[in-house]
This record gives C-alpha cells, sequence and structure tokens, in this order.
C-alpha cells in the first residue's frame, strides 16, 4: 500500500524465532507503538504465547481504541478473542480452532474472510492473502489491491478442492484433528 510504514512489534524487540526456527526481527516493543493505524495479529503455534500474556493482550485492547484497522490470521483471531474484542462479533479462524473462537464469545464462520466493523478475521495461511487484499482495497482503492493481487501474482488453482473441512476428504480431516499444533488454553 503506497505509504504504508511496516512495524513488527513484539512485548520486546529483538529475533523472535518460530516454531520451525524461522528468525523474524520486532522492530519495537510494544510499549514504544502505543497507537498503531493497523494491527495484524498472525497465528500459528505461537500465538498461544501471546493470548496467555496479560501485558501484550493489554496492549492488543489499547491499541484497538485507536485502531483504523485491527485484523488477524488464522488463530491470530483467538488472541483478539482472548482481548475482548470478537465478543459478539462474527469471526473466523482455522478450522480446527474455531470451537475455542466460540469459547470467548465470537461467533464462529467457515468463511475466508470476515470484516465486523474495524475487525478482520482470516481463516487459515491463505485467507490472509485475501484478507490483505481486502484491507489494500479499504485502505487504497480497488485498483491498488488489484496491482498487489497482479504483483504478487496470486491467481489461485490448487491442484485439489481439499482446502476446507467440508470438501477435504474425511481421513484428511480426521489426519489433521488428531495431529493438531494447534495448542490451546481453555481456561479464560
Amino acid at each position: 500500500v503506497p505509504g504504508a510504514e511496516i512495524a513488527f512489534v513484539a512485548p520486546e524487540p529483538g529475533i523472535k524465532r518460530t516454531d520451525q526456527g524461522l528468525g523474524l526481527v520486532a522492530d519495537v516493543a510494544l510499549a514504544d507503538m502505543p497507537r498503531p493505524d493497523i494491527v495484524v495479529i498472525p497465528g500459528g503455534p505461537g500465538e498461544t504465547v501471546i493470548r496467555e500474556n496479560e501485558r501484550s493482550l493489554d496492549w492488543v485492547r489499547a491499541a484497538h481504541e485507536t485502531t483504523t484497522w485491527t485484523t488477524s490470521v488464522c488463530t491470530g483471531s483467538l488472541v483478539l478473542g482472548a482481548a475482548g474484542l470478537l465478543d459478539g462479533k462474527r469471526a473466523t479462524s482455522h478450522w480446527l480452532a474455531l470451537d475455542q473462537l466460540a469459547q470467548y464469545g465470537a461467533q464462529p464462520t467457515l468463511e475466508r474472510v470476515v470484516v465486523e466493523g474495524k475487525i478482520i478475521t482470516a481463516a487459515g495461511v491463505s485467507a490472509g492473502i485475501d484478507m490483505g487484499l481486502t484491507l489494500a482495497a479499504a485502505l487504497a482503492g480497488d485498483e491498488v489491491a488489484q496491482i498487489i493481487q497482479l504483483g504478487i501474482e496470486y491467481d489461485p488453482q490448487p491442484p485439489f478442492d481439499a482446502g476446507s473441512p467440508s470438501k477435504a476428504p474425511e481421513a484428511a480431516v480426521e489426519f489433521l484433528r488428531n495431529r493438531s499444533r494447534f495448542v490451546v488454553n481453555t481456561e479464560r
């Protein structure tokens, strides 16, 4: 998006490792970014640490008060839920986490992208691209979003039609249910 400045924030700046060892650099501490315009909460196994960290949840709540958009991808919506931002709102997440999303008072849906006021939630990883394009269009217009889509050559033509539990073979659904890496603390 033209003119956008991006910062990766964390409780403390520095290298943060994913569960697979990829290192990402947090440029800014949460305390040094009190009023972001847009918040994007990623998901995946690491979100559990943030969801259970009251300092991080306090930051999400405070930042949301002044954001233009507060967004999440995949299980990042569980962080929004834990912060109390999804109570009574339609929201989505990775399909394996929809039950947990409901425990935070959200109304879970299998939609890929859900816009509820200034909150946008996206289902799994590829839905994050859809959310990003939806956000780009809201910020800069459809033409800019289409240019971004073309620039990343996002033209999905999956080799299989198994991208949701309603379409995937039952064996694949059960395999993922039994091997889910999403660690969810259901205590509130």
